[in-house]
């Protein structure tokens, strides 16, 4: 069983519209609504990848019981979430048809209370007791200690459990400390943690500061992965249209799925850059267009560097 971890889930609302355009009324041509949260939309992808993969973080409000019902509707993950009294966020993308351009608006998430806290830690030990890999996703809600990814890090590694990790600032810089086996910011995220621009150097330097392994993700540019097996660009045929929301989160799914099966390095990179444009062309964060994925894994340009045994 994979475990995804979104300490902050959400109910996602995705509005297509002709054009955006600020100031104006605009007419809704479509609205999806879909369990959100990073590590949430790992989890469906995970699902239909074919991995039994379970979902863990918070829920409460009307917002959390609406989310849950919907992940009750995908056979192949289990709802392992702790209740708040808090409500669930949302989160709203507004795609504009004429442009492919998304506005996306994200609530804070609920307050999380001490008791609540202690909860979740109570069922993240028990879930990682059967686990073969964890993915910690996203933000934090208020009231969770900025230090909980470094310490969620710690406990997979005390349990022999492979950890990604997948947040930003701050959570981002104490849990890389704590030695996570991957982590996959994006350019900007890898910037503000090591201070550099440059993605080898920055790449090289998120090592340097405890990750045994560093994905980042440079958009629609691919990914660049630094490991000591070897270092690797893979880059997609060309650029995609649509919605890039959850496009990240598709190639976490891709890297954890590649590392559960053993795949080496190249064929990881391979599956998660298919899975990040194939997600761009699919109505909804969570999914992928299986055509397009099917399509680009033969055309994923591929290379590297294999570090010397």
């Amino acid at each position: 069983m994979i475990l995804t971890v979104t300490l902050n889930t959400a109910l996602d609302l995705t509005y297509r519209v002709r054009s955006l355009r600020p100031h104006a009324s605009h007419r809704v041509s479509e609205v999806v609504e879909r369990p959100g949260g990073k590590g949430v939309n790992v989890a469906r992808v995970l699902d239909a990848l074919g991995h039994e993969t379970t979902v863990t973080g918070f829920a409460g409000g009307a917002t959390g019981r609406a989310m849950r019902d919907q992940l009750g509707d995908t056979p192949g993950l289990t709802d392992a979430l702790v209740p708040v009294a808090g409500a669930t966020r949302r989160t709203i993308a507004v795609v504009d048809e004429l442009s492919g351009d998304t506005t996306q608006l994200n609530e804070p998430g609920p307050q999380i209370e001490p008791t609540e806290w202690g909860a979740f830690l109570d069922r993240y030990d028990e879930l990682l007791s059967s686990a073969s890999a964890v993915a910690l996703c996203g933000s934090l809600p208020p009231g969770v200690p900025v230090g909980a990814y470094a310490n969620l890090v710690r406990a997979a590694r005390t349990a022999g459990v492979p950890v990604l990790l997948d947040t930003s600032g701050e959570p981002l810089r104490r849990g890389v400390a704590a030695r996570p086996d991957l982590i996959k910011p994006n350019a900007d995220e890898l910037a503000e943690l090591t201070g550099s621009h440059e993605p080898l150097r920055a790449t090289q330097d998120a090592r340097r500061r405890g990750a045994h392994a560093v994905v980042a993700s440079l958009g629609a540019e691919g990914l660049l992965a630094v490991t000591p097996e070897g270092r690797w660009r893979a880059t997609p045929p060309a650029r995609m249209r649509g919605n890039p929301t959850g496009a990240g989160d598709s190639a976490v799914a891709g890297l954890l799925s590649g590392l559960v099966e053993k795949l080496p390095w190249p064929d990881r990179l391979t599956r998660a850059v298919a899975l990040s444009a194939a997600t761009v062309r699919a109505p909804a964060a969570g999914e992928f267009d299986r055509r397009t994925f099917e399509e680009l894994l033969g055309r994923i340009s591929v290379t590297g560097k294999v570090s010397a045994a």
